[in-house]
């Protein structure tokens, strides 16, 4: 095992602004993007956006569930077209979100943000790559919509939501030596790919405890576990990940934990507090260990199961740094660092730097 120190820091910002004028950001300067926007047509979040556009509050007073969902979306597009500019060419964008159901007017129906979402990005220029259905698991004995057991006014009921994966322009190349070894020391188990690459996820949803109820009523954030996945998938260390719509700073929780950069653009002031909690969390450090800790004993009693099946074949590749057994070649130089200590940088307003050191499990 290599036990020797490897410090190095990450930064960390957050702005308070409209992600729809990202103009603090230079063209291709973003890696990846994760997020998950407000849901059009999903009532707590009306206000937010009769907020941005007169022409929302019009159309939810005159009971024009279309003309609703389609201003809203407006609002969002000029966050998908910065998101789009801000991305470097092979730059990977993720995307959360669901579809709505809702009555307006006695007319009950689907508005389907998905599709409205990724017929625009498609617009600007993004490849569409396979989805990922995140199924969302309940239990709730009232989760029927319509009229239960009585043909044919029940409705299917909406448990899964989308992430969706688009890229910018072609394939990212790795020239150089030390970008080579990079994306090779930022590589995932054998195992880790198989669950992590398959189009559903099940996974719990979050509760948020937010000090404003105004706050809370707005915030559905995804789970770590979630953009933890998608920030290893689709990035390696160094990079950096953005996330137009911050919220409880998920995503920048996620970068931190796994050696990214990250930026995020919030317009909700009330979650500054929350945010700053999340980040300097005494316990961040131990919990960021924990988790790699776990990863490796997932892939540690992976390698013992499979030794176990009859017929089973000899582990060919053995870890560089840790010594364990792996399936492929191309995990033999993964390396992972533990997040050391996170702290707020002096004269700024929302800008943190998170240092690490060699890993030792």
């Amino acid at each position: 095992m290599n036990t020797n120190n490897n410090n190095s820091t990450t930064h960390h910002k957050i702005y308070w602004d409209n992600a729809a004028n990202m103009q603090a950001l230079q063209a291709e300067s973003i890696d990846l993007v994760v997020t998950s926007p407000p849901y059009p047509m999903i009532e707590m979040w009306d206000e937010i956006f009769a907020e941005q556009d007169v022409a929302v509050k019009k159309a939810l007073e005159k009971g024009d569930g279309p003309a609703s969902f389609e201003a809203m979306h407006q609002i969002l597009d000029k966050v998908w077209s910065e998101v789009y500019r801000v991305l470097k060419v092979g730059g990977i964008a993720c995307i959360n979100i669901g579809d709505a159901t809702r009555t307006i007017e006695k007319h009950f129906r689907l508005y389907s943000n998905h599709a409205r979402i990724l017929q625009y990005c498609i617009s600007l220029g993004f490849s569409n790559l396979p989805t990922i259905l995140w199924r969302k698991q309940t239990n709730a004995p009232n989760k029927f919509m319509g009229s239960g057991m009585l043909p044919p006014g029940a409705y299917v009921t909406l448990e899964h939501e989308y992430i969706l994966i688009l890229r910018k322009g072609n394939k990212r190349n790795f020239k150089t030596a030390a970008e080579k070894l990079n994306r090779s020391e930022s590589a995932y188990f054998w195992e880790e790919r198989n669950l992590w690459f398959s189009d559903i996820w099940d996974l719990k949803g979050v509760k948020q405890r937010l000090n404003s109820q105004k706050t809370r009523d707005r915030s559905a954030a995804y789970p770590f576990e979630l953009a933890y996945r998608l920030v290893n998938m689709f990035s390696v260390k160094g990079d950096t990940v953005l996330d137009p719509f911050l919220g409880t700073a998920t995503t920048t929780l996620a970068a931190i934990a796994s050696k990214r950069n990250s930026i995020g653009f919030e317009i909700d002031p009330q979650l500054e507090e929350t945010i700053s909690e999340q980040i300097l969390a005494p316990n961040l450090p131990t919990a960021s260990y924990d988790f790699l800790q776990k990863r490796i004993a997932r892939h540690l009693d992976f390698v013992h199961q499979r030794q176990l099946l009859k017929g089973a074949k000899a582990f060919k590749y053995e870890s560089l740094h840790y010594g364990f057994r792996v399936i492929t070649r191309q995990e033999v130089k993964i390396r992972f660092e533990g997040l050391k200590e996170v702290k707020k940088l002096k004269n700024t307003t929302m800008e943190f730097e998170a240092e690490y050191e060699e890993y030792r499990f």
